[in-house]
């Protein structure tokens, strides 16, 4: 593996090329101008600009306004605006700058809160960083990718014990509205032993995000962590950057071999924010209203994560999907399933009766758990699941008095064992459980085991 600051030097080089490989760099910038402007859209023509290029659209008080190539038909080319449109008119002039979008990366970043364009919203003055890391990440070769072999402490039981995470592992977090999804990345937050942690909270409520800082995440948590905050009243493309450049920030510590924990809330909001911009230049909707290039974003954004080259450092990555009406087969969800290494569901039904965390154990599974645990921990889990399950099974007959104790012995033992199993999900938000007691609270449940 080379070292961090040399491969830094690869990085800026490269970005330079990608600059240099567009005309505008050339001295041939030609003017553009603005001729429609649909929904968020704008097109421009008389100017040729790639995609992904930055240009600047100027109205007549001489304002820029930026924008990004997203799309191009013909003559005429389409952008995305990433901040606010007011003021523009037709025939506006469109510059191409001939630079494509980047990060800022550095160790000044920790402890900050950023927006998606890199600029603070703590009022603590400008962040100094020097260093530029491409928005778009750049794919690693599978085969250069150290394998997940270390389990990772996320301070919560019910997660370290029957649903182990792994170094470098990239699982969703699967909620509807209300169940406890952002007090359970907050624990995560500041429980987990990771060197860095990067938490994008893309497209949620404004308010949202001063409450998560103050009342969840907290000065100590705060401390060792970088925000990027880009609230659901940013345009689109604003949003998508907003989760690109959480995972570029990642990427850059791992660089540094430092094992970072990266926290997307949400994978979903930035789905659909891929859906407009795709919806918007005339993509065709495929599935329930998203068009195909959304299928092919997610992938491109989840698999940045994991771990790096074989000894340096990790991403370990939890994305919240929402479950719109709590429906776990949406699409962005079914694909989301699909692309993760597993995923925690969170039930509205648990949450209800008063446990928390509600992790609905029985639709939850961790792919990596198999290869980071001990056959006697793989047996007590899987003897936690099966009761608990049991139990669920004949829930309605236990609870109107329908079963006769003495009908079957393992319901018997899981009627007996139920009140400790809830227990032992059971976790207050101001506790942490590391790992080893985690471990041993399950094990004295199956000593047998």
């Amino acid at each position: 593996m080379l070292p961090s600051g040399q491969r830094s030097e690869i990085w800026a080089r490269r970005i330079a090329r990608l600059n240099e490989l567009l005309p505008e760099t050339r001295g041939l910038v030609v003017e553009g101008k603005l001729t429609r402007m649909v929904g968020l859209t704008l097109e421009a023509i008389g100017c040729r600009a790639a995609i992904g290029e930055i240009c600047n659209v100027i109205n007549a008080g001489g304002e820029h306004i930026e924008a990004e190539v997203v799309g191009f038909a013909g003559e005429r080319i389409y952008l995305m605006p990433t901040g606010d449109i007011r003021g523009l008119e037709p025939d506006a002039r469109v510059v191409p700058t001939g630079r494509v979008s980047e990060a800022a990366v550095g160790e000044a970043l920790l402890g900050r809160i950023i927006d998606g364009s890199g600029q603070p919203l703590d009022g603590r003055g400008r962040i100094p960083t020097r260093q530029r890391w491409p928005l778009n990440g750049e794919s690693i070769n599978p085969l250069a990718r150290d394998p997940i072999r270390q389990p990772l402490d996320v301070g919560i039981r019910a997660i370290n014990a029957l649903l182990s995470v792994g170094r470098g592992q990239r699982l969703g977090l699967f909620a509807g509205s209300g169940v406890g999804k952002s007090v359970l990345l907050g624990m995560m937050t500041r429980y987990t032993n990771a060197d860095v942690v990067v938490v994008g909270l893309i497209g949620e409520r404004g308010r949202e995000v001063k409450e998560f800082v103050d009342n969840i995440l907290g000065a100590e948590g705060l401390a060792r962590s970088v925000v990027v905050a880009v609230p659901a009243d940013q345009p689109p493309l604003r949003r998508m950057h907003g989760a690109m450049l959480a995972t570029s920030i990642a990427e850059y510590f791992r660089e540094q071999g430092r094992q970072v924990l990266l926290l997307m809330d949400s994978l979903t909001r930035y789905a659909q924010a891929q859906r407009e911009i795709g919806l918007a230049i005339n993509e065709p909707p495929a599935t329930k209203g998203y068009p195909p290039s959304v299928f092919a974003k997610l992938p491109q954004l989840v698999e940045r994560a994991g771990n790096g080259d074989r000894g340096g450092g990790s991403i370990t990555a939890f994305y919240t999907v929402l479950a719109e009406g709590d429906d776990q087969n949406d699409p962005i969800a079914d694909a989301a399933r699909a692309i993760l290494d597993g995923h925690v569901v969170l039930s509205r039904r648990i949450a209800e009766s008063g446990q928390y965390p509600a992790i609905d154990i029985e639709a939850s599974v961790s792919r990596a758990m198999n290869d980071i645990t001990t056959r006697e921990h793989q047996q007590a889990a899987r003897a936690f699941k099966q009761l608990y399950s049991l139990y669920q099974q004949n829930r309605d007959l236990i609870s109107v008095g329908a079963y006769e104790p003495g009908s079957d012995e393992q319901i018997d033992t899981a009627i007996r064992m139920m009140p400790a199993l809830q227990d032992f999900l059971r976790q207050d938000m101001d506790t942490q459980v590391d790992l080893g007691r985690s471990l041993e609270d399950l094990t004295n449940l199956f000593p047998q085991q």
